[in-house]
């Protein structure tokens, strides 16, 4: 039987089955996607190692040669997208020395990171395991990584002390996290950059109008 696993980060399809040899760095990246389209599609806890094996066109032996466990595997594929958010929000705030532009950016890195076809935001912010604490680490560094990048920018650039600035980086966040989900759900007829143009917007007038932010 043969599989088609769409290779991360490309969108593309591979027909992959068993008896079929890939390098282990491969191997494990492969594992992952299928994983990913899994758990995305039935939660943690409807899904079992047995469809995640067939899936992928590999033994369970060969599945369990990577990953010990289903909680393992679940937890690298989590750790790899909180990595993946936190990497597009500093590289956002780090893009321009524009602050109005910075928050539009950054604004726009929750916007990019749930509209992706892989559905990894829900793991991200709507896993079914925040019970498990490694899963709930995993979240919580979601939010107080890109809470503590925003937080810097906004005390070196504005002046406020450190207390502040954390409060209002934790408004930014939660404002772009939770629209950006609405939107996904809701985006029939607002288009992506409208949308963000409008939080932005939002956030850009209380920010930008109530602290000496410079250029």
């Amino acid at each position: 039987m043969t599989e088609a696993a769409r290779l991360p980060g490309t969108g593309r399809l591979q027909q992959l089955g068993r008896g079929v040899r890939l390098p282990k760095r491969k191997r494990r990246a492969q594992l992952l996607s299928v994983a990913q389209d899994v758990f995305s599609a039935n939660g943690y806890h409807a899904t079992a190692m047995d469809e995640i094996a067939e899936r992928a066109g590999v033994s369970k032996p060969v599945l369990y040669q990577h990953f010990p466990g289903k909680l393992e595997l679940y937890i690298a594929l989590l750790e790899a997208h909180v990595d993946e958010l936190v990497a597009a929000v500093a590289t956002a705030l780090e893009s321009t020395s524009d602050n109005k532009q910075r928050v539009k950016n950054a604004v726009g890195a929750f916007y990019d990171f749930v509209n992706t076809e892989t559905g990894a935001y829900r793991m991200v912010f709507e896993s079914d395991l925040r019970g498990e604490p490694a899963v709930q680490s995993a979240v919580d560094r979601a939010t107080s990584a890109n809470v503590a990048a925003i937080t810097k920018t906004i005390t070196s650039d504005a002046g406020l002390d450190e207390d502040k600035a954390r409060l209002l980086a934790s408004g930014l966040v939660g404002m772009s996290q939770v629209s950006a989900r609405f939107w996904l759900d809701n985006n029939d007829t607002v288009s992506r950059d409208e949308a963000v143009s409008l939080i932005a917007t939002l956030a850009w007038r209380g920010i930008g109008a109530g602290f000496p932010l410079q250029h």
